[in-house]
């Protein structure tokens, strides 16, 4: 083993940043995302795990031309109006914030985020696994963002994995498990064969894009307050329809936890135990085929969420699946 990988072993294939927290002016009080996600998940961590900030990897934040080798240069330049802004995050009040705030405050959190998912997808090749305590903007394509979603970190962090690693990685599956379509690596990855997309989401909340559901080659449209047995009973289905028909590199899990029973945007009824149950389903699945899985956050709008992702992250280390290759 070469010193490279020696280093490599020293610490977990977490990926956070202190950088990751949005912060404008105390308005994100008043939203529904916990802006603080990625630290809350990583203080419990070290806690049920007895770790340090030191067993943590920390990305670089995201540069403007590694995001132009997805986004458009007229998408990008839209990101320099706060109004522009305001529609993506969902926060009216940003329309009157100066643009240098809206950058610092929340767009260069997002790109420090975007980063770990790239940085976590290149740990993934090297554990086996790999998460990001962020990401998952999947509403987000290479022209257009929404839905809380400013910058396509999965899509940056596959078309990264095609370019640097195009001798392990050609092939990779999208499994899309927050309760919402993700319709931004859906439009940017229509018709491209090397990608797979397994997405379940409920059918009758946003975004509703039905162009962009033509890219899903394995789906589930859940109905609201959809319950732990069926839901886990798809997925053990849709996980052995794309097994069988299609043999990924790596996996990339985004595993939004909205999904969860009283998440005000999900309207989904899943229960802890079903979350956890249903990240075990996923890792067990390729794992046990040697493929690595990169796990981006994604959405969750309950402060009960963060406590469900460690309960989970702890399970999965338990079971064994969380070890290096």
């Amino acid at each position: 083993m070469n010193s490279d990988a020696i280093k490599l072993r020293d610490k977990l294939p977490i990926v956070y940043s202190t950088k990751y927290s949005v912060h404008f002016a105390g308005l994100e009080r008043f939203h529904p995302f916990d802006a603080a996600k990625g630290k809350h998940v990583q203080q419990l961590l070290c806690a049920e795990l007895t770790l340090n900030s030191g067993d943590f990897y920390s990305p670089k934040e995201i540069t403007k031309d590694q995001l132009l080798r997805v986004h458009t240069p007229k998408y990008l330049k839209s990101l320099k109006w706060s109004a522009n802004v305001a529609c993506i995050a969902e926060v009216p009040a940003l329309i009157f914030m100066p643009n240098f705030t809206v950058q610092s405050g929340y767009l260069r959190p997002m790109r420090y985020q975007a980063a770990g998912s790239i940085l976590a997808g290149k740990l993934a090749l090297e554990y086996g696994w790999a998460i990001n305590l962020g990401g998952g903007f999947h509403h987000c394509c290479s022209y257009k963002g929404g839905g809380f979603c400013p910058y396509a970190d999965i899509t940056l962090l596959i078309l990264r994995l095609f370019e640097l690693e195009s001798l392990r990685v050609k092939q990779v599956m999208i499994i899309d498990l927050d309760a919402h379509q993700g319709n931004g690596h859906e439009r940017d990855f229509k018709n491209v064969d090397s990608v797979y997309i397994l997405d379940m989401y409920n059918a009758y909340i946003y975004p509703r894009d039905h162009d962009a559901k033509l890219s899903i080659r394995c789906g589930v449209e859940l109905h609201h307050l959809t319950e732990d047995a069926f839901y886990l009973r798809q997925l053990n289905r849709c996980l052995k329809q794309a097994v069988a028909e299609f043999k990924p590199d790596v996996v990339v899990y985004n595993a939004g936890t909205d999904v969860l029973k009283g998440d005000p945007l999900g309207n989904l009824s899943i229960t802890a135990d079903g979350v956890i149950e249903r990240d075990r389903m996923v890792f067990s699945t390729f794992r046990a085929l040697g493929v690595p899985v990169v796990m981006l956050l994604s959405g969750g709008y309950m402060k009960s969420s963060k406590r469900v992702i460690v309960d989970s992250i702890v399970n999965l280390r338990r079971q064994g699946w969380l070890q290096a290759s």
